[in-house]
């Protein structure tokens, strides 16, 4: 199955190769956000922004309400436990 799970974006962290550092449910993690950046708009911009993230990539821009309810659904459906339990141990890695 393929999970998006709610980020937020907390920093960049490389403007170059647009990277940014997401905030999952207290872990943080790198992903790309070109997929997410308008033409034309400053990657800083996109600090404090939500977004649904999927194997490293930002996929689309999501509001807070919608990243909560999101988050509270995958929880309760069980979905949201692994992939932030494999979010901490890839971190732990790093």
């Amino acid at each position: 199955m393929c999970l998006g799970i709610p980020g937020k974006i907390v920093e960049i962290t490389d403007p170059t190769r647009k990277l940014a550092m997401v905030e999952i449910s207290g872990v943080r993690r790198q992903v790309n956000v070109a997929c997410i950046l308008r033409e034309g708009e400053a990657l800083e911009s996109l600090i404090g922004e939500w977004s649904l993230i999927h194997v490293g990539f930002a996929m689309s821009r999501i509001n807070e309400e919608e990243a909560a309810e999101t988050l509270k659904i995958l929880i309760m459906l069980g979905e949201a436990q692994e992939e932030i339990r494999a979010m901490k141990q890839s971190a732990v890695q790093l």
